[in-house]
Protein backbone atom coordinates (compact mmCIF):
# COMPACT_ATOMS: atom_id res chain seq x y z
CA UNK A 1 0.00 0.00 0.00
CA UNK A 2 1.37 3.41 -1.01
CA UNK A 3 2.07 5.80 1.84
CA UNK A 4 0.10 9.00 1.81
CA UNK A 5 2.03 12.12 0.81
CA UNK A 6 0.79 15.70 1.04
CA UNK A 7 2.20 18.59 -0.98
CA UNK A 8 2.12 22.07 0.58
CA UNK A 9 5.03 23.79 -1.17
CA UNK A 10 3.12 25.67 -3.85
CA UNK A 11 5.34 28.75 -3.62
CA UNK A 12 8.17 26.58 -4.96
CA UNK A 13 6.14 25.03 -7.77
CA UNK A 14 2.69 23.66 -8.47
CA UNK A 15 1.49 20.48 -10.17
CA UNK A 16 0.36 20.97 -13.74
CA UNK A 17 -3.43 21.07 -13.83
CA UNK A 18 -4.72 18.17 -15.98
CA UNK A 19 -6.75 20.68 -18.00
CA UNK A 20 -3.53 22.53 -18.81
CA UNK A 21 -1.70 19.34 -19.76
CA UNK A 22 -4.57 18.37 -22.06
CA UNK A 23 -4.36 21.72 -23.84
CA UNK A 24 -0.60 21.40 -24.27
CA UNK A 25 -0.43 17.81 -25.51
CA UNK A 26 -1.28 18.38 -29.21
CA UNK A 27 1.65 20.81 -29.49
CA UNK A 28 4.04 18.02 -28.55
CA UNK A 29 2.60 15.68 -31.17
CA UNK A 30 0.60 16.55 -34.29
CA UNK A 31 0.98 20.37 -33.98
CA UNK A 32 4.74 20.38 -33.39
CA UNK A 33 5.73 23.09 -35.88
CA UNK A 34 8.21 25.89 -35.26
CA UNK A 35 6.34 29.24 -35.18
CA UNK A 36 9.28 30.78 -37.02
CA UNK A 37 8.78 28.48 -40.00
CA UNK A 38 6.26 30.57 -41.88
CA UNK A 39 6.67 28.84 -45.23
CA UNK A 40 4.34 25.91 -44.43
CA UNK A 41 1.16 25.08 -42.54
CA UNK A 42 2.92 23.44 -39.59
CA UNK A 43 4.70 26.70 -38.79
CA UNK A 44 1.57 28.76 -39.39
CA UNK A 45 -0.38 26.54 -37.00
CA UNK A 46 2.23 26.97 -34.26
CA UNK A 47 2.44 30.73 -34.82
CA UNK A 48 -1.33 31.03 -34.57
CA UNK A 49 -1.28 29.15 -31.26
CA UNK A 50 1.41 31.50 -29.92
CA UNK A 51 -0.48 34.58 -31.09
CA UNK A 52 -3.69 33.41 -29.43
CA UNK A 53 -1.86 32.60 -26.20
CA UNK A 54 -0.12 35.98 -26.20
CA UNK A 55 -3.44 37.77 -26.63
CA UNK A 56 -5.06 35.73 -23.85
CA UNK A 57 -2.20 36.40 -21.41
CA UNK A 58 -2.23 40.11 -22.25
CA UNK A 59 -5.98 40.35 -21.58
CA UNK A 60 -5.53 38.64 -18.21
CA UNK A 61 -3.19 41.35 -16.94
CA UNK A 62 -4.60 44.36 -18.79
CA UNK A 63 -1.78 44.60 -21.32
CA UNK A 64 -1.48 44.67 -25.11
CA UNK A 65 -0.28 41.50 -26.89
CA UNK A 66 2.86 43.24 -28.18
CA UNK A 67 3.83 44.00 -24.56
CA UNK A 68 4.21 40.30 -23.68
CA UNK A 69 7.61 38.67 -24.30
CA UNK A 70 8.09 34.93 -23.76
CA UNK A 71 11.10 33.67 -21.79
CA UNK A 72 12.13 30.54 -19.90
CA UNK A 73 10.62 31.77 -16.62
CA UNK A 74 10.57 34.50 -13.99
CA UNK A 75 14.32 34.42 -13.30
CA UNK A 76 15.15 35.15 -16.93
CA UNK A 77 12.35 37.73 -17.07
CA UNK A 78 13.72 39.56 -14.02
CA UNK A 79 17.24 39.51 -15.44
CA UNK A 80 16.02 40.78 -18.80
CA UNK A 81 14.13 43.63 -17.16
CA UNK A 82 16.86 44.74 -14.74
CA UNK A 83 19.99 44.16 -16.76
CA UNK A 84 18.21 45.12 -19.97
CA UNK A 85 17.44 48.57 -18.55
CA UNK A 86 20.91 48.95 -17.02
CA UNK A 87 22.81 48.05 -20.17
CA UNK A 88 21.03 50.51 -22.48
CA UNK A 89 23.76 52.81 -23.85
CA UNK A 90 21.59 55.92 -23.41
CA UNK A 91 20.16 55.18 -19.98
CA UNK A 92 19.26 58.16 -17.80
CA UNK A 93 20.69 57.06 -14.47
CA UNK A 94 23.03 54.84 -12.51
CA UNK A 95 21.04 54.07 -9.36
CA UNK A 96 18.68 51.20 -8.50
CA UNK A 97 16.30 50.97 -5.55
CA UNK A 98 14.85 47.69 -4.28
CA UNK A 99 13.86 45.89 -1.07
CA UNK A 100 15.79 43.58 1.26
CA UNK A 101 13.04 40.95 1.04
CA UNK A 102 13.08 40.57 -2.74
CA UNK A 103 13.60 37.21 -4.45
CA UNK A 104 17.21 36.25 -5.30
CA UNK A 105 16.40 36.53 -9.02
CA UNK A 106 16.05 40.27 -8.39
CA UNK A 107 18.65 40.80 -5.67
CA UNK A 108 21.43 38.85 -7.39
CA UNK A 109 21.26 40.73 -10.73
CA UNK A 110 21.14 44.02 -8.84
CA UNK A 111 24.15 43.07 -6.74
CA UNK A 112 25.93 42.03 -9.95
CA UNK A 113 25.25 45.47 -11.38
CA UNK A 114 26.45 47.10 -8.15
CA UNK A 115 29.78 45.30 -8.56
CA UNK A 116 30.06 46.84 -12.01
CA UNK A 117 29.66 50.49 -11.16
CA UNK A 118 25.96 50.96 -10.41
CA UNK A 119 24.63 52.25 -7.10
CA UNK A 120 22.12 50.10 -5.21
CA UNK A 121 19.85 51.03 -2.30
CA UNK A 122 17.95 48.24 -0.51
CA UNK A 123 15.03 49.37 1.63
CA UNK A 124 13.87 47.99 4.97
CA UNK A 125 10.31 46.79 5.60
CA UNK A 126 7.88 47.02 8.51
CA UNK A 127 9.06 45.00 11.50
CA UNK A 128 7.18 42.66 13.88
CA UNK A 129 5.02 42.86 15.90
CA UNK A 130 3.32 45.17 13.42
CA UNK A 131 0.35 43.49 11.67
CA UNK A 132 1.94 44.86 8.48
CA UNK A 133 5.27 43.11 9.07
CA UNK A 134 7.12 42.80 5.77
CA UNK A 135 5.26 45.65 4.08
CA UNK A 136 7.23 48.40 2.38
CA UNK A 137 6.21 51.94 3.31
CA UNK A 138 5.94 53.90 0.02
CA UNK A 139 7.46 56.89 1.79
CA UNK A 140 10.74 54.96 1.98
CA UNK A 141 10.73 54.72 -1.82
CA UNK A 142 10.17 58.44 -2.18
CA UNK A 143 13.05 59.17 0.20
CA UNK A 144 15.41 56.77 -1.61
CA UNK A 145 14.89 58.09 -5.14
CA UNK A 146 17.74 60.37 -6.17
CA UNK A 147 18.53 62.49 -9.22
CA UNK A 148 20.25 59.53 -10.89
CA UNK A 149 17.75 56.79 -9.99
CA UNK A 150 17.07 54.67 -13.05
CA UNK A 151 14.67 52.02 -11.75
CA UNK A 152 12.82 50.81 -8.64
CA UNK A 153 12.08 47.08 -8.27
CA UNK A 154 9.43 45.87 -5.80
CA UNK A 155 7.75 42.47 -5.84
CA UNK A 156 3.95 42.39 -5.61
CA UNK A 157 3.66 39.33 -3.31
CA UNK A 158 6.52 37.83 -1.34
CA UNK A 159 7.41 34.18 -1.93
CA UNK A 160 8.21 33.46 1.74
CA UNK A 161 5.88 35.50 3.93
CA UNK A 162 3.16 36.27 1.39
CA UNK A 163 3.10 40.02 2.06
CA UNK A 164 1.39 42.07 -0.65
CA UNK A 165 3.10 45.38 -1.38
CA UNK A 166 1.30 48.68 -2.16
CA UNK A 167 2.44 48.77 -5.78
CA UNK A 168 -0.03 51.37 -7.03
CA UNK A 169 1.16 53.86 -4.39
CA UNK A 170 4.79 53.12 -5.20
CA UNK A 171 4.09 53.45 -8.93
CA UNK A 172 2.57 56.91 -8.44
CA UNK A 173 5.74 58.04 -6.68
CA UNK A 174 7.98 56.61 -9.40
CA UNK A 175 5.88 58.13 -12.16
CA UNK A 176 5.97 61.57 -10.54
CA UNK A 177 9.76 61.37 -10.34
CA UNK A 178 10.25 59.94 -13.84
CA UNK A 179 11.66 56.63 -12.62
CA UNK A 180 10.88 53.19 -14.06
CA UNK A 181 9.13 50.62 -11.84
CA UNK A 182 9.75 46.89 -12.22
CA UNK A 183 7.62 44.34 -10.39
CA UNK A 184 8.36 40.66 -9.80
CA UNK A 185 4.76 39.38 -9.78
CA UNK A 186 5.67 35.69 -9.87
CA UNK A 187 3.68 34.84 -6.74
CA UNK A 188 0.83 37.24 -7.52
CA UNK A 189 -0.27 36.68 -11.11
CA UNK A 190 -3.09 34.13 -11.11
CA UNK A 191 -3.56 34.42 -7.34
CA UNK A 192 -4.55 38.09 -7.13
CA UNK A 193 -6.23 40.45 -9.57
CA UNK A 194 -3.30 41.94 -11.49
CA UNK A 195 -3.81 44.80 -13.96
CA UNK A 196 -0.64 46.49 -15.16
CA UNK A 197 -2.44 49.75 -15.96
CA UNK A 198 -4.09 49.93 -12.53
CA UNK A 199 -0.81 49.09 -10.82
CA UNK A 200 1.09 51.59 -12.95
CA UNK A 201 4.15 49.38 -13.46
CA UNK A 202 6.51 49.65 -16.42
CA UNK A 203 7.87 46.09 -16.32
CA UNK A 204 6.36 43.01 -14.67
CA UNK A 205 7.59 39.40 -14.51
CA UNK A 206 5.72 36.11 -14.01
CA UNK A 207 5.94 32.42 -14.80
CA UNK A 208 3.74 29.40 -15.50
CA UNK A 209 4.85 26.84 -12.95
CA UNK A 210 3.55 28.83 -9.97
CA UNK A 211 0.00 28.74 -11.37
CA UNK A 212 -0.44 25.06 -12.31
CA UNK A 213 1.28 25.43 -15.65
CA UNK A 214 4.51 23.90 -16.97
CA UNK A 215 8.06 24.70 -15.89
CA UNK A 216 10.36 26.43 -18.34
CA UNK A 217 8.12 29.24 -19.62
CA UNK A 218 7.40 32.73 -18.35
CA UNK A 219 6.96 36.28 -19.53
CA UNK A 220 7.82 39.84 -18.70
CA UNK A 221 5.34 42.58 -19.51
CA UNK A 222 7.23 45.47 -21.11
CA UNK A 223 5.32 48.72 -21.48
CA UNK A 224 5.43 49.78 -25.13
CA UNK A 225 3.73 53.17 -24.94
CA UNK A 226 3.81 56.56 -23.17
CA UNK A 227 6.80 56.20 -23.74
CA UNK A 228 8.01 52.69 -24.55
CA UNK A 229 10.41 50.93 -22.18
CA UNK A 230 13.63 50.14 -24.04
CA UNK A 231 15.81 47.19 -23.10
CA UNK A 232 19.13 45.75 -24.18
CA UNK A 233 18.51 42.06 -25.06
CA UNK A 234 20.31 39.45 -22.95
CA UNK A 235 20.06 36.55 -25.44
CA UNK A 236 20.97 37.01 -29.10
CA UNK A 237 20.41 34.72 -32.03
CA UNK A 238 17.39 34.63 -34.28
CA UNK A 239 15.72 37.90 -33.33
CA UNK A 240 12.53 36.31 -31.99
CA UNK A 241 10.19 38.26 -29.69
CA UNK A 242 10.80 41.55 -31.48
CA UNK A 243 14.51 41.12 -30.77
CA UNK A 244 14.03 41.21 -27.00
CA UNK A 245 14.66 37.48 -26.54
CA UNK A 246 16.06 35.28 -29.28
CA UNK A 247 15.45 31.54 -29.35
CA UNK A 248 12.87 29.10 -30.69
CA UNK A 249 9.61 29.61 -28.86
CA UNK A 250 8.38 26.93 -26.44
CA UNK A 251 4.97 26.50 -28.07
CA UNK A 252 3.54 23.83 -25.70
CA UNK A 253 4.72 25.84 -22.71
CA UNK A 254 3.30 29.10 -24.03
CA UNK A 255 -0.06 27.46 -24.71
CA UNK A 256 0.08 25.96 -21.22
CA UNK A 257 0.85 29.32 -19.60
CA UNK A 258 -2.15 30.90 -21.30
CA UNK A 259 -4.50 28.07 -20.29
CA UNK A 260 -3.19 28.05 -16.71
CA UNK A 261 -3.74 31.79 -16.35
CA UNK A 262 -7.19 31.50 -17.90
CA UNK A 263 -8.19 28.89 -15.30
CA UNK A 264 -6.78 30.98 -12.45
CA UNK A 265 -8.78 33.99 -13.59
CA UNK A 266 -11.98 31.96 -13.84
CA UNK A 267 -11.60 30.34 -10.39
CA UNK A 268 -9.98 33.14 -8.39
CA UNK A 269 -13.19 34.39 -6.75
CA UNK A 270 -13.79 31.02 -5.09
CA UNK A 271 -10.18 29.95 -4.66
CA UNK A 272 -9.06 32.88 -2.51
CA UNK A 273 -11.65 32.33 0.27
CA UNK A 274 -11.20 28.56 0.10
CA UNK A 275 -7.44 28.80 0.63
CA UNK A 276 -7.89 31.41 3.35
CA UNK A 277 -10.17 29.03 5.25
CA UNK A 278 -7.73 26.12 4.90
CA UNK A 279 -4.85 28.28 6.08
CA UNK A 280 -6.84 29.50 9.09
CA UNK A 281 -7.60 25.89 10.04
CA UNK A 282 -3.95 24.89 9.74
CA UNK A 283 -2.77 27.87 11.80
CA UNK A 284 -5.33 27.26 14.54
CA UNK A 285 -4.53 23.54 14.74
CA UNK A 286 -0.80 24.18 15.09
CA UNK A 287 -0.99 27.08 17.52
CA UNK A 288 -3.62 25.25 19.57
CA UNK A 289 -1.54 22.09 19.85
CA UNK A 290 1.96 23.51 20.32
CA UNK A 291 3.60 26.17 22.43
CA UNK A 292 6.21 28.48 21.01
CA UNK A 293 4.67 28.87 17.54
CA UNK A 294 4.80 32.37 16.03
CA UNK A 295 3.59 33.85 12.77
CA UNK A 296 6.08 35.40 10.34
CA UNK A 297 4.85 38.23 8.16
CA UNK A 298 1.60 40.20 8.11
CA UNK A 299 -1.59 39.33 9.96
CA UNK A 300 -3.73 36.52 8.55
CA UNK A 301 -6.98 38.46 8.97
CA UNK A 302 -5.85 41.21 6.58
CA UNK A 303 -6.48 39.76 3.08
CA UNK A 304 -5.18 42.92 1.45
CA UNK A 305 -1.80 42.29 3.09
CA UNK A 306 -1.18 38.57 2.53
CA UNK A 307 -1.57 35.83 -0.09
CA UNK A 308 -4.42 33.49 0.81
CA UNK A 309 -2.36 30.30 0.53
CA UNK A 310 0.69 31.48 2.44
CA UNK A 311 1.59 30.55 6.02
CA UNK A 312 5.05 30.99 7.52
CA UNK A 313 5.62 29.87 11.11
CA UNK A 314 8.54 29.70 13.52
CA UNK A 315 8.75 26.80 15.97
CA UNK A 316 10.79 27.63 19.05
CA UNK A 317 13.35 25.10 20.33
CA UNK A 318 13.42 23.20 16.99
CA UNK A 319 15.79 23.34 14.02
CA UNK A 320 13.82 23.90 10.83
CA UNK A 321 15.98 21.62 8.69
CA UNK A 322 15.66 18.80 11.22
CA UNK A 323 11.92 19.39 11.23
CA UNK A 324 11.76 19.10 7.45
CA UNK A 325 13.74 15.86 7.52
CA UNK A 326 11.41 14.47 10.17
CA UNK A 327 8.36 14.87 7.92
CA UNK A 328 9.26 13.03 4.75
CA UNK A 329 5.62 12.62 3.66
CA UNK A 330 4.78 16.32 4.02
CA UNK A 331 6.24 18.69 1.43
CA UNK A 332 6.85 22.15 2.92
CA UNK A 333 9.99 24.29 2.89
CA UNK A 334 12.19 26.52 4.99
CA UNK A 335 12.55 29.30 2.42
CA UNK A 336 12.88 30.03 -1.27
CA UNK A 337 13.37 26.99 -3.51
CA UNK A 338 15.85 29.04 -5.54
CA UNK A 339 18.23 29.20 -2.57
CA UNK A 340 17.97 25.57 -1.45
CA UNK A 341 21.68 25.02 -2.16
CA UNK A 342 22.59 27.93 0.11
CA UNK A 343 22.86 26.92 3.80
CA UNK A 344 22.31 30.47 5.05
CA UNK A 345 19.03 31.20 6.87
CA UNK A 346 16.24 33.01 5.05
CA UNK A 347 17.24 36.56 4.13
CA UNK A 348 13.55 37.50 4.28
CA UNK A 349 13.18 36.45 7.91
CA UNK A 350 16.53 38.07 8.75
CA UNK A 351 15.14 41.29 7.25
CA UNK A 352 12.26 40.97 9.72
CA UNK A 353 14.72 41.06 12.61
CA UNK A 354 15.09 37.36 13.31
CA UNK A 355 18.47 35.94 14.28
CA UNK A 356 19.91 32.92 12.49
CA UNK A 357 18.48 30.39 14.94
CA UNK A 358 14.98 31.88 14.74
CA UNK A 359 15.07 32.00 10.95
CA UNK A 360 16.24 28.38 10.76
CA UNK A 361 13.35 27.30 13.02
CA UNK A 362 10.75 28.37 10.45
CA UNK A 363 8.58 26.55 7.93
CA UNK A 364 6.78 27.92 4.89
CA UNK A 365 3.46 26.32 3.96
CA UNK A 366 2.15 26.99 0.47
CA UNK A 367 -1.43 25.77 0.09
CA UNK A 368 -2.82 25.37 -3.39
CA UNK A 369 -5.61 24.29 -5.71
CA UNK A 370 -5.44 20.59 -4.93
CA UNK A 371 -5.16 20.81 -1.14
CA UNK A 372 -8.13 19.72 0.97
CA UNK A 373 -9.28 19.83 4.58
CA UNK A 374 -7.94 16.28 4.97
CA UNK A 375 -4.53 17.52 3.83
CA UNK A 376 -4.62 20.21 6.50
CA UNK A 377 -5.42 17.65 9.19
CA UNK A 378 -2.59 15.42 7.93
CA UNK A 379 -0.11 18.32 7.87
CA UNK A 380 -1.05 19.57 11.31
CA UNK A 381 -0.63 16.12 12.83
CA UNK A 382 2.68 15.52 11.04
CA UNK A 383 4.13 18.84 12.21
CA UNK A 384 2.86 18.43 15.77
CA UNK A 385 4.31 14.94 16.12
CA UNK A 386 7.65 15.95 14.60
CA UNK A 387 7.99 19.06 16.76
CA UNK A 388 7.17 17.17 19.95
CA UNK A 389 9.63 14.41 19.08
CA UNK A 390 12.47 16.82 18.26
CA UNK A 391 11.87 18.89 21.37
CA UNK A 392 11.91 15.76 23.48
CA UNK A 393 15.19 14.63 21.93
CA UNK A 394 16.68 18.08 22.39
CA UNK A 395 15.65 18.13 26.04
CA UNK A 396 17.20 14.71 26.61
CA UNK A 397 20.43 15.82 24.94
Amino acid sequence: MTERRVYMDCHATTPVDPRVAETMWPYFTERFGNPGSVSHSFGHEAKEAVDQARASIARAIGAQPREIVFTSGATESNNLALRGVAERPRRKGNHFVSVRTEHPSVLDPLEHLARHGFRLTLLDVEQPPSPQAGRLDPARVAEAIAHDTLLVSVMLANNEIGVIQPLAEIAAICRAKGVLLHCDATQAVGKLPVDVAALGVDLLSFTAHKIYGPKGVGAPYLRRSSPAVRLEPQIFGGGQEAGFRSGTLNVPGIVGLARALELCQAEMATEIPRLSALRKELFERLTGALEGVSLNGPALDRPELRLAGNLNLSFAWVDGEALLMAMRNLAVSSGSACTSADPKPSHVLRALGQNDDQARASLRFGLGRFNTADDVAFAAQAVEEAVRRLRRLSSMA
